[in-house]
């Protein structure tokens, strides 16, 4: 019997992971995962994500792929037997059988981040891992005014990071807006990808911006710059979370 293609949805609080990345020294999601598909397996199996998130980035969507030789075990069923070897921090939601030709990073149509900011003095400690204290309720029609620049192609150098060795800057988003949900100022931003930082240092360019009551055109200015020197501070990771990725036309980026 061929190997199966499992397609797996992972979801990981990234407080305590150096990232995704599997890395000399530190803790990854990668890692961990891997190590659980060795127990399962009884030998190495290969996987591939549809995003590399940073350390301390979170994730509620995040997809991977591997390629099982098991008979036996049932597709659906790979979920519980990769979580009982898991940490507390690290789960699979749900695991499926994918057509051979499916990757979990090639075959992505879009991939959705949502970063959450807490727009109060004082961060509840149940909350303070996984969101950005904002001491102030910023005007959401100016942070909206100045995030109606981003969808569309563009060259996003000035807001990536200076190690990112992507070839192109050049990037497609669909959609970039903030909302309030519950006790949080929630951006969402969904797009063909991302390069390394990117989303969190237009979080943070978006909130300085604002607060200096800047219209769209310097967003728009900073954006054709390509220029890092026009960025804000780069927002903290603990609020960052790769929402979903998707896969087909049918799926919404909300």
């Amino acid at each position: 019997m061929p190997a199966r293609n499992i397609r797996a949805v992972v979801s990981y609080d990234g407080t305590d992971f150096r990232g995704w990345q599997s890395q000399k020294t530190g803790r990854t999601v990668q890692e961990e995962l891997l190590k659980a598909l060795r127990g399962v397996h009884g030998h190495r199996v290969h996987l591939h994500a549809a995003g590399r998130t940073d350390s301390g980035v979170h994730a509620d969507g995040q997809v991977v792929n591997f390629f099982s030789d098991l008979d036996g075990l049932p597709a659906e069923r790979f979920s519980l037997a990769l979580n009982s070897r898991l940490p507390r921090d690290l789960r699979v939601l749900s695991t499926a059988e994918a057509p051979p030709d499916f990757h979990a990073r090639y075959s992505a149509r879009a991939r959705v981040y949502r970063y959450f900011i807490y727009p109060h003095s004082i961060v509840p400690p149940c909350l303070r891992r996984y969101c950005c204290r904002l001491g102030r309720m910023p005007a959401l029609a100016g942070l909206n005014s100045l995030a109606a620049c981003l969808p569309g192609v563009h060259d996003f150098t000035t807001f990536s990071a200076l190690a990112d060795r992507s070839p192109s800057k050049r990037r497609e988003v669909y959609s970039a807006a903030f909302y309030p949900d519950g006790p949080f100022l929630v951006f969402h931003i969904a797009g063909s990808s991302f390069l390394w930082r990117m989303v969190r240092s237009l979080v943070g360019t978006l909130l300085e911006m604002e607060s200096r009551g800047e219209p769209a055109e310097k967003m728009r200015e900073a954006l054709a710059s390509r220029d890092r020197e026009l960025a804000g501070q780069t927002a903290p990771a603990a609020g960052l979370f790769l929402h979903k990725v998707i896969y087909d036309e049918s799926t919404s980026i909300y």
